[in-house]
């Protein structure tokens, strides 16, 4: 191996004492210290996103959509519904809709991971996602340098549900540009993970050596924007029991909405359980910053959760035969024609008829 990671890590260095930021210094001593207390990595699973490479000569792969969903059949939709709405609001000819229409209805009907439309090509990208553990101390909360909201209300406010930055992340941000470093301890981070295979025998076979192929195949490694989740602590471990929130705050009213009454009705708890999880919900938002609550013997944790994706010659990674699918391609928004407007649905789709053409182009 070369001395590639060496330079790496001294040109992060050296980045970080030209900014001269006493914030970003803070950040590293913070950083420094959780390598200490939580060094071990816990292995969440993977993640799927859409990416977007446009035409332009000197375009860069970018992410277009969260990576955060857990199957790719669901970024598949993700990028279908983004096809479709360019097609309704921002197509400006008959001909661009067209192109749009006619990659959603492929997008229907097959697991397709890449096509190129209007000149831009569209990907499903593969990364996982894990979290550092300690020995004793389980999976890493929040640091105390991790970025709040400026709106810490406990409420959820529709119209304004909190997202992680992913939009616009450029997937190749670390290779070749060390002004893009996040710093010198994740830089480090970035490089220890850079072989990280899925090993042991709870692993499938199929799973380990495409793990393995990955690494030759897309040596590098991004690390996408941190985010934060609720995990429970049950009797094999800690699992995740909410969805990845941008600040430590947002996954506490993840999880101060959740024992506040969404749990209690969703498990139909007694009204012991109940009282025992409104007291937890009113110490959570008591009490500032507060990381951890215990209910009925169950324990809740806000977790630090970090992602990392692969990229190679050719881009960052697709999709991996052996990831799992839970639902097949189907038609997620309504009918559109060629000048954008909503069509009716026919009456054959009360019936289980098709509702498609028969030459197979978009309406």
């Amino acid at each position: 191996m070369s001395d590639d990671w060496k330079r790496q890590l001294e040109r992060a260095a050296a980045e970080l004492l030209r900014r001269d930021d006493p914030v970003a210094l803070v950040r590293e001593v913070d950083a420094l210290d959780a390598s200490t207390r939580y060094p071990f990595v816990w292995q969440r699973g993977p993640v799927f996103g859409v990416a977007a490479l446009g035409p332009e000569p000197d375009a860069r792969w970018r992410l277009v959509s969260e990576a955060t969903d857990g199957t790719p059949q669901e970024t598949r939709d993700a990028l279908n519904s983004l096809l479709w709405f360019q097609a309704k609001d921002e197509a400006g000819t008959v001909t661009e809709r067209r192109e749009l229409l006619a990659a959603v209805h492929l997008l229907e009907r097959e697991r397709i991971d890449e096509l190129t439309v209007l000149g831009t090509r569209y990907r499903v990208v593969r990364g996982d996602e894990y979290a550092h553990c300690g020995l004793s101390e389980g999976p890493e909360p929040p640091r105390p340098t991790d970025p709040e909201p400026a709106d810490r209300s406990w409420h959820h406010q529709p119209g304004h549900a909190p997202t992680l930055p992913d939009i616009g992340h450029p997937l190749d941000a670390l290779m070749g540009d060390p002004t893009a470093s996040p710093g010198v301890m994740a830089e480090g981070n970035r490089q220890a993970l850079r072989g990280f295979t899925y090993e042991g025998e709870h692993v499938p076979p199929a799973m380990r050596a495409e793990s393995r192929q990955a690494v030759h195949d897309h040596p590098e490694l991004v690390l996408l924007p941190v985010g934060f989740g609720v995990i429970k602590r049950t009797g094999t471990g800690w699992t995740p029991a909410g969805r990845l929130q941008p600040t430590p705050h947002d996954a506490r009213r993840v999880l101060r909405n959740g024992l506040s009454g969404i749990w209690a009705d969703m498990y139909d708890l007694d009204p012991a359980a109940r009282d025992a999880y409104t007291r937890a919900a009113e110490h959570l938002e008591s009490t500032p910053h507060v990381n951890e609550v215990t209910a009925q013997g169950d324990t809740y944790r806000i977790c630090r959760v970090e992602r990392m994706l692969r990229t190679g010659p050719d881009g960052p990674e697709p999709p991996r035969r052996s990831d799992p699918e839970t639902t097949e391609p189907m038609r997620i928004r309504p009918l559109l024609d060629e000048h954008g407007v909503i069509q009716p649905e026919p009456d054959s789709m009360s019936t289980g008829g098709d509702d498609r053409p028969a030459d197979g182009e978009p309406h």
